[in-house]
């Protein structure tokens, strides 16, 4: 039976395997990170390929524990989504087998413990593994790897701005040269953009600590003014890059094997990005390749340059409406295409021997698998064989691959696998978690179905978790909506979505829609929510709804309910404004109620700018709906503390609805941000949600269960 602790708790049923996989620079082990206790609180481990020996590297005692951090790593834990304690990373030297550990006290070197003056920021290893770089109080520093000399300060900045750490997919302000000769890194003005100050409303201290003052950049307003600079290991004077005027976002830094850099750039309206070949010595510019679109441009990490001398490298591009892989010539001109079709690539994992390997959607949107193309072109071989999805991490070598598999009904294993053939090797990693079978979760995995988009062409994908008995039920809608992102896969990850699971065990049906403007289905299937928000998806998930009416499963006669966080709680709210005739309860949780609110490069790639498009902000915000909500029943959730999306946002569709005399109810955490952290919090929001879906989607008796 799932209790509300199961839901709330960290790490989730079978998800307890490894993760941070990677090969010894030798292929000799692999080492991961794990919590052999099953907590958050993990350790590194590696694991000889050999034998299958397993062995401690680096306790969890000496690691990051979340009680101890500076406000900009809390930040930056915050950006990568990032719960787990103790051993959070670790790199390998890409030659000489040095093994880095960033620990709270210093920074683990192949078995010394080397102590900082202050906690560094983004430490990494040089590719010989005889410097570290990082950075103290924003600035760049770096010293020996084995200690023998202090930290030496090289410049000012090595830090990614907030918009490129939110929303660009690019943690890093600083980038080691191939030869560990050089280091690019930036440098961020952001004095131009005003503060906005988040008070810590709950705490008992009344000085600096209770407050934090931060440069955030509304849609329509400044960004961080960044350049490009690189310095010499030994230090010296910084060579200034020309990147031109006609950019916005540096979105990529990369550096290529003749000691060029390759940067993209991208324009304030996300339909350009241009790819730019920079000589370091004597800054001498040219473009390599420009790609535009009328929709907006997605970044990836698929630049690979080749290591054959040619200085050929490989590209993605979404021209066709879907990403795919192509060889471009040194100037930049393309070759060929490598790979085509109506599904799209997802990541590129190894580039050699003539050939590469790369994860796609291939045979199916909803499960990842391991691909193989010759750079000559020709077919696409699939690898992975399993229905499901497909994480792997190749060798050096390129002989063998770690594959961690799941499906909606398999928790997730590790194994070691032959690259050419994807057969098993040796299973690594496949310890039960004792509450899948205690909790059945694997007999109540969400059943997959399709359904039509209210345009009555597009087919959606969605998630039923089924509640015993017989329907149609009361239903309760869990949704996200939004873009960039895909709620509905084959994988373990939908079978451990435990709120839901614990909804359908009282006795709802839960239904999860890919709507219109989500991920993995190509460019037109996401771009039909540009310049205007919350309409096509709320529109889909209606007639989601309405289809699974007609099957006997979803009662629209007793209403439906809906909960979503952050797109997901816009999504939410919206869904009780504008379809108030299907949904009639909503919990939002950390909504955007106004994207005037919110960030520049997110808000500004799918709305434009707001100068541009003011009809289109004014429709897609909540505060416009307001009066659609008066017959239903709104929980709003906010972490008084979330610096990604402000308490702002609930406090003015607050006053929108007291403007309008309409109730709603506030569920306030004045010691969370946007991702909820402390267990207890998370129980008593679990508690206060079902509660309050119960009070106004009551469940029959006969299908109420305790």
């Amino acid at each position: 039976m799932i209790d509300l602790i199961d839901v709330a708790r960290y790490p989730l049923p079978g998800t307890l395997a490894p993760g941070a996989i990677a090969f010894t620079p030798d292929d000799s082990a692999v080492t991961w990170l794990h919590s052999p206790e099953g907590t958050l609180s993990r350790e590194l481990f590696a694991v000889d390929i050999a034998t299958g020996e397993r062995r401690p590297l680096v306790g969890d005692d000496a690691g990051v524990q979340e009680g101890e951090l500076t406000l900009e790593e809390k930040l930056r834990r915050e950006r990568m989504r990032e719960l787990t304690t103790g051993v959070t990373r670790y790199q390998w030297s890409e030659t000489g087998a040095v093994l880095l550990v960033p620990l709270a006290s210093g920074l683990w070197v192949d078995g010394r413990l080397i102590e900082t003056d202050g906690v560094p920021v983004d430490p990494q290893l040089s590719p010989d593994g005889r410097w570290v770089a990082f950075v103290l109080d924003e600035q760049l520093h770096v010293m020996a790897s084995d200690g023998s000399s202090p930290p030496r300060l090289l410049a000012s900045g090595g830090l990614a701005e907030f918009v490129a750490q939110e929303e660009m997919g690019r943690l890093h302000g600083f980038w080691w040269s191939k030869d560990s000769r050089r280091i690019a890194f930036q440098e961020t003005d952001e004095t131009h953009i005003p503060v906005y100050r988040i008070v810590h409303q709950g705490s008992d201290d009344l000085g600096d600590g209770a407050q934090e003052d931060h440069r955030y950049p509304f849609a329509g307003g400044e960004n961080a003014r960044v350049r490009l600079g690189v310095v010499d290991v030994e230090g010296g004077d910084v060579r200034w890059l020309d990147l031109g005027d006609d950019f916005e976002y540096l979105a990529r830094v990369d550096w290529f094997p003749d000691g060029a850099l390759v940067v993209q750039l991208q324009d304030r309206r996300q339909q350009r990005l241009d790819v730019v070949r920079i000589d370091v010595d004597s800054s001498e510019r040219t473009v390599l390749l420009a790609e535009t679109s009328d929709v907006w441009i997605n970044l990836h990490d698929l630049l690979r340059p080749l290591d054959d001398g040619s200085g050929r490298f490989v590209w993605a591009s979404e021209r066709s409406g879907y990403r795919h892989l192509e060889l471009r010539a040194a100037d930049g001109s393309l070759v060929r295409e490598l790979t085509s079709g109506e599904w799209l690539v997802t990541s590129l994992k190894a580039v050699g021997d003539g050939r590469l390997w790369f994860t796609a959607t291939k045979d199916s949107p909803l499960e990842r698998h391991l691909y193989v193309v010759s750079l000559d072109g020709g077919d696409v071989t699939r690898i992975t064989t399993e229905p499901g999805t497909h994480d792997v991490v190749i060798d050096d070598a390129r002989r063998r691959f770690v594959d961690t598999f799941s499906s909606r009904t398999q928790p997730p294993a590790v194994r070691l696998c032959d690259l050419a053939t994807g057969r098993v090797e040796r299973v690594l990693f496949d310890t039960p978690d004792p509450r899948v079978e205690e909790l059945d979760l694997v007999g109540h995995a969400p059943e997959l179905a399709t359904v039509t988009a209210a345009d009555g062409t597009t087919e959606l994908h969605a998630l039923v978790y089924r509640p015993a008995g017989e329907g149609p039920f009361r239903t309760v809608v869990s949704v996200y909506g939004g873009p960039h992102a895909q709620r509905v896969t084959d994988s373990w990850a939908v079978t451990v979505r435990m709120r839901d699971q614990y909804l359908r065990q009282l006795g709802y049906l839960v239904v999860a829609v890919d709507n219109r403007g989500s991920d993995a289905r190509g460019l037109a299937f996401e771009g039909a929510i540009r310049h205007r928000t919350g309409d096509v998806e709320v529109r889909d998930q209606v007639a989601a709804l309405r289809e699974l009416a007609t099957y006997g499963l979803v009662d629209l006669d007793a209403g439906v309910a809906v909960h979503g966080w952050s797109y997901g709680g816009y999504m939410a709210a919206m869904q009780l404004a504008r379809a108030g005739d299907v949904f009639t309860v909503a919990v939002s949780g950390a909504p955007v109620t106004h994207w005037d609110g919110y960030d520049t490069h997110y808000t500004e790639r799918y709305m434009g700018p707001p100068a541009e498009n003011a009809e289109g902000y004014d429709a897609s915000s909540v505060l416009a709906h307001v009066e659609g909500m008066r017959d239903g029943a709104l929980l709003l959730v906010h972490g008084l503390i979330d610096e990604n999306v402000h308490f702002r946002h609930t406090a003015r569709l607050v006053n929108a609805l007291i403007a309008a005399r309409i109730p709603y109810q506030l569920l306030l955490f004045p010691d969370e941000r946007h991702t909820p952290r402390r267990e207890g919090d998370r129980v008593f929001m679990e508690e206060q949600i079902r509660d309050f879906l119960l009070a106004h989607l009551p469940l029959p008796t006969t299908q109420a269960r305790q």
